[in-house]
């Protein structure tokens, strides 16, 4: 597995009973999560949440607040910050998990000593990812179909201080640009992408992951440099095994590029014990 174990300012304190129980710097929130099928741990322990997202039967869900909350408040993550807050879609603007593969793009950057690498985010969502791969010293394009997203990035960038010559933010879908950069003749050296399993574009295009998918990793392929340093998928939709990624980049990158893939659950660890398992990802990276 990928395993994001170096936080400081996040901690999975809990989970079960189809819910976790987390630390976000001192805010402790308490979330649905159906994967949790098993017993809680510590129930004292819960008592601690101030603030309780309840699921609806109908769809959707609501926060409770047990203690009055500060709009949004920062957390680190080694030398990048991030604002967090209680959206009402149970999100926080932050998805720990993938602090795993932060670090390994962050690394392989680094290593290759090279000061011109070009890396593209798809769905790039409020900009962690970018920013990592910014601090390692690439340019990068975040791309992400949400107007209120990109803004949420930007200012995460500042916070972390960020140069803004570093990025370039576009809002727009994720399929149109990757076509329009291809024609351009715009290539990458890294490309991520966090897609969702369903969507909807910035002119109502509709989005749904297994009809999507494989298309957008197909033409994605074609964007890379002549000598690529990495191609990243993420994955939370039920059905998408690691071994979907791993297909999938075998057929789009590896048959281009050579390289390695190696595909596995992404998961953080919990306080008291075990491992909370947060979807896939697919790496791909040159030999």
């Amino acid at each position: 597995m990928f395993l994001a174990d170096r936080w400081q300012d996040y901690e999975v304190l809990d989970t079960g009973d189809g819910e976790k129980l987390e630390r976000w710097g001192e805010i402790v929130l308490r979330r649905p999560d159906p994967q949790t099928i098993w017993p809680r741990a510590e129930e004292n322990l819960w008592r601690t949440a101030q603030a309780h997202y309840h699921r609806s039967d109908r769809g959707g869900g609501q926060w409770e607040f047990l203690k009055k909350l500060p709009d949004r408040w920062t957390v680190a993550y080694g030398d990048l910050r991030f604002y967090v807050r209680p959206t009402g879609f149970k999100h926080t603007g932050l998805f720990p998990e993938h602090a795993a593969n932060w670090d390994w793009m962050r690394g392989l950057i680094t290593e290759s000593g090279r000061k011109d690498l070009k890396i593209l985010n798809l769905f790039g969502y409020t900009g962690a990812a970018t920013l990592a791969c910014a601090a390692a010293g690439a340019h990068v394009t975040h791309v992400d179909a949400a107007k209120g997203m990109v803004l949420w990035a930007k200012e995460n960038r500042e916070l972390s201080g960020i140069p803004e010559t570093s990025c370039r933010w576009i809002v727009e879908d994720a399929l149109r640009f990757v076509q329009r950069e291809i024609r351009r003749g715009n290539r990458y050296d890294g490309i991520l992408m966090d897609p969702p399993s369903y969507g909807r574009g910035p002119s109502g295009e509709v989005w749904k992951l297994e009809n999507e998918l494989f298309g957008l990793v197909e033409t994605s392929a074609q964007a890379l440099s002549e000598d690529p340093l990495f191609f990243l998928i993420n994955s939370y939709t039920t059905g998408f095994q690691a071994s979907v990624l791993s297909n999938m980049l075998e057929k789009c990158v590896v048959r281009r590029h050579g390289g390695r893939v190696d595909s596995q659950e992404l998961c953080l660890p919990v306080t008291t014990g075990g491992v909370l398992p947060c979807g896939a990802s697919g790496r791909w990276q040159r030999a």
